[in-house]
């Protein structure tokens, strides 16, 4: 038992449920329990469906590991040294820009549809660092690092366009009150305590003012992460967290949105824009970004590829990029509702899909190439 769960624990390991999770929910979908299934995931629990809840509440705990990492690093890890920092920003910047041009290419014109621009920008860290992690030591560790943080400056990017282009309409009471929150997190910092106890209450405080405001729910969890104060407190609480974020809660939201039936797809849909949008967007559009971005900084002469890396390595890593998943899906839902959500799920999962087996296949086959006869 204890090696099944030292293995769920490394970067290979951590991708397992959220694929379970996924292929459980395809499967059902595409069973006679479908729509059992799907009326479960619709039940209302206060006014709201049980999807919304896992989406807007328990996803909170998902965007507050996500902040910890980003400010753990920020502040005394990879992204402290700026020098290391410049080339994977430049592949980020990329990856996310070319493909939400691609995306506004394919939707042009309707402006339903040009709501989902952001969704093939993402890139899912635990699927795209797991790719890295099955092929072992042969892939050089600052390889992975360029692809580690540049997935955390993704994540970044992809908060900041959650906050400003996905917010719907504001109420300025609840956004008093989550301000008021706020400023008794800062209160706590200026006062020394390094306890998460009373954090962790204001914070749940501040979820439910943002839940009420406009602003979607999850970033809470950022804006509580960005408040904890490094330490032993902050660290054993992301150690907590980490395993009930990848065996409960990101599983959870796997399941609860991309449950696609395989059955209800037509000819239509593969020609539908947004699904090729998103496609393209995922599968070309990231390649071509991020090995763009990196690839113009250090033929400047702004930077170097990672050691011990090649070309055509960086390149198989670009694609890896393309892996979109969880985050996609999730701005997916800010985008769409109802039937078009169909849509995105059918994107996202063949853009991802596509983009693992060829980066996957790229980097096994150039690492081959590479090893002594």
């Amino acid at each position: 038992m204890k090696r099944w769960t030292a293995l769920l624990l490394t970067d290979a390991g951590s991708a397992l449920p959220l694929l379970g999770a996924t292929v459980l929910a395809l499967a059902l979908a595409n069973s006679p329990a479908g729509p059992a299934v799907a009326h479960a995931l619709h039940l209302e629990i206060a006014a709201k469906s049980l999807t919304h809840w896992i989406n807007d509440g328990l996803m909170v705990l998902f965007f507050l590991l996500v902040g910890m990492e980003i400010k753990r690093e920020v502040v005394v890890g990879e992204l402290s040294r700026p020098a290391d920092v410049a080339l994977p920003v430049a592949g980020a910047v990329g990856g996310i820009v070319v493909p939400a041009a691609i995306y506004v290419a394919f939707t042009w014109g309707d402006r339903s549809a040009l709501k989902g621009w952001a969704i093939p920008s993402a890139t899912d860290i635990a699927f795209a660092v797991a790719i890295i992690a099955a092929l072992g030591k042969r892939v050089p560790p600052g390889l992975r690092l360029f692809l580690l943080t540049l997935a955390i400056v993704d994540d970044l990017a992809a908060i900041a366009i959650i906050a400003v282009f996905y917010t719907v309409k504001l109420s300025t009471l609840s956004l008093l009150l989550a301000a008021l929150c706020i400023l008794a997190l800062i209160a706590l910092n200026a006062r020394g305590v390094r306890r998460a106890l009373p954090f962790l209450a204001i914070g749940v405080a501040l979820w439910l003012c943002v839940l009420n405001s406009g602003v979607h729910a999850t970033l809470a969890g950022v804006v509580l992460a960005f408040c904890l104060p490094l330490g032993p407190a902050f660290e054993r609480l992301e150690h907590a967290l980490r395993p009930w974020v990848l065996f409960v809660v990101v599983p959870l939201f796997a399941f609860a949105n991309s449950g696609l039936d395989l059955g209800g797809l037509s000819g239509a849909m593969g020609r539908d824009p947004v699904v090729l949008g998103i496609v393209a967007g995922l599968f070309l559009g990231k390649q071509l970004g991020i090995f763009a971005g990196a690839g113009a900084l250090v033929a400047l002469g702004q930077a170097r590829l990672p050691t011990g890396a090649t070309w055509r390595q960086l390149y198989g890593v670009s694609v890896c990029g393309g892996i979109g998943f969880t985050m996609s899906l999730f701005i997916g839902t800010l985008a769409f509702e109802g039937e078009d959500l169909a849509r995105v799920q059918l994107g996202v999962l063949a853009g991802s899909l596509l983009s693992a087996v060829l980066g996957y296949a790229l980097l096994r086959l150039d690492i081959s190439a590479h090893q002594p006869g």
